[in-house]
């Protein structure tokens, strides 16, 4: 068996394991994560020259914004105005991935990566200890 698909196999359950057991909020972390992930591997393909990985993981990318935009709920809030103003901003991200990607634009991608990691910062800084 070839090693590195050995190891992406044990990284995909292993990732499994991980979606299954936690929390709605540790999703959210797993979630921004991942388009962090998918920026910096669209930046690298970019920097090389891998047209095409660069607009694989800049699909990938929009799509967890779109699912974490997808995940907000308004009804379960004390502050409506809070998620309006999240859901433009993911939807202000989606806009610029995509124009990131038809224009082949590393600013951009650095624009976007920025506003998902002060957001991660955020939501990690409320973290919810285990019980």
């Amino acid at each position: 068996m070839n090693p590195m698909r050995a190891l992406r196999q044990y990284q995909k359950v292993n990732s499994h394991a991980q979606i299954s057991e936690a929390s709605p909020h540790r999703l959210v972390q797993m979630l921004m994560e991942g388009g962090l992930d998918r920026m910096a591997q669209a930046k690298g393909a970019l920097e090389r020259g891998d047209i095409a990985l660069k607009g694989l993981m800049l699909g990938k990318a929009v799509d967890i914004v779109i699912g974490l935009r997808d995940g907000l709920n308004p009804e379960k809030t004390e502050d409506p105005a809070a998620i309006e103003q999240l859901d433009s901003l993911y939807a202000y991200m989606t806009s610029r991935l995509t124009e990131a990607n038809l224009n082949n634009d590393v600013a951009i991608i650095d624009e976007v990566s920025g506003l998902l990691e002060t957001l991660k910062s955020g939501w990690d800084a409320i973290a919810t200890p285990q019980a």
